[in-house]
Formats: C-alpha cells, sequence, structure tokens
C-alpha cells in the first residue's frame, strides 16, 4: 500500500509541540494519512493559550489519523493509544486534542 504522510502545514513552520506530536504518531503508528491541525488560534483568550510557552499557543490540536494499528480496537480503545503516545504533550501544554480515528479499510468503505 502506499504510505503517504500529510500534515497540513511544513513542519518547519510550526512549534515543537506541532512537531513532537507529528513524529510520535508518525513513529508509534505508522500512518497511511495524518493530517494535525494547530486549533490554538481560536482560543487566544483563554488562560491555558496565554499560559502555553511565551504565549504562542500549541495548546488546541486536532487529528485526524489512518492506521492499521486501529484494526480490531474499539473507538475508545484508539483514543486511548493516541493519548498514550502523546502523555507527554498532554500533560506538558496540550489542552485539547481533538482526535478522529480509521483503518485504512473503514476510509475505503470497506
Amino acid at each position: 500500500m502506499h504510505r503517504c504522510v500529510r500534515v497540513l502545514m511544513a513542519l518547519s513552520e510550526e512549534g515543537p509541540m506541532y512537531q513532537s506530536i507529528v513524529k510520535k504518531l508518525t513513529e508509534s503508528l505508522k500512518p497511511v494519512r495524518l493530517e494535525i491541525q494547530d486549533n490554538s488560534a481560536r482560543h487566544a483568550g483563554h488562560v491555558e493559550h496565554l499560559g502555553s510557552a511565551a504565549g504562542k499557543g500549541e495548546t488546541h490540536f486536532s487529528v485526524f489519523i489512518v492506521s492499521a494499528e486501529f484494526a480490531g480496537k474499539t473507538a475508545l480503545q484508539r483514543h486511548r493509544l493516541v493519548n498514550t503516545i502523546l502523555a507527554d504533550e498532554l500533560a506538558g501544554g496540550v489542552h485539547a486534542l481533538e482526535v478522529k480515528t480509521k483503518t485504512p479499510e473503514e476510509v475505503q468503505g470497506k
């Protein structure tokens, strides 16, 4: 199967938290599709945003990931897996993480 990892912006333009999320999810789940969006700007007035590294955000993310690693797992098990992989980020500044997970077969409609 063709392996394609897509992030919404070039990593060089994103901060260290974004880069860490991409690296960990890519290494751990070997996704065929990965989309990550930093939604922190929408929460610019929130305390969590202001308390982040120099008020630069990186506190709210949306993740869409397609990986064979999710096969046979319930939605709750998938979310727990992602949360375990990103435990350091969740403990160290990420305030909100929206996660959508699929297997390659689910994306193909099988």
